[in-house]
């Protein structure tokens, strides 16, 4: 992964922090020494909901929050990064 790659990772979770924020929801930005960042969307209580993470599609970067294995198979369990009510779609599907 280049620099670049990893620069486009961290400002598309940013930017769907901060828009899940609007919401009102709670987030954590998890950026590990090795690996990719992952946002977290927790409870109010604290429980993580569900782990985000942005990956690059032939057509542009999209968010996923299911297992590998599950987006090649499944609807609904992604969106283009670049969607304006893509923190709506998020949210209306994990808590569905």
């Amino acid at each position: 992964m280049t620099a670049v790659e990893r620069r486009a990772r961290f400002v598309h979770l940013t930017r769907l922090s901060w828009d899940l924020h609007g919401l009102g929801v709670c987030t954590s930005l998890v950026l590990p020494v090795a690996g990719q960042p992952i946002l977290e969307v927790r409870t109010p209580t604290g429980t993580t909901l569900v782990r985000i993470t942005v990956v690059r599609r032939h057509c542009g970067w999209a968010f996923v929050w299911r297992p590998w294995w599950a987006r090649l198979w499944q609807r609904g369990e992604w969106v283009w990064a670049e969607a304006d009510n893509a923190a709506d779609m998020i949210m209306s599907a994990v808590t569905a």
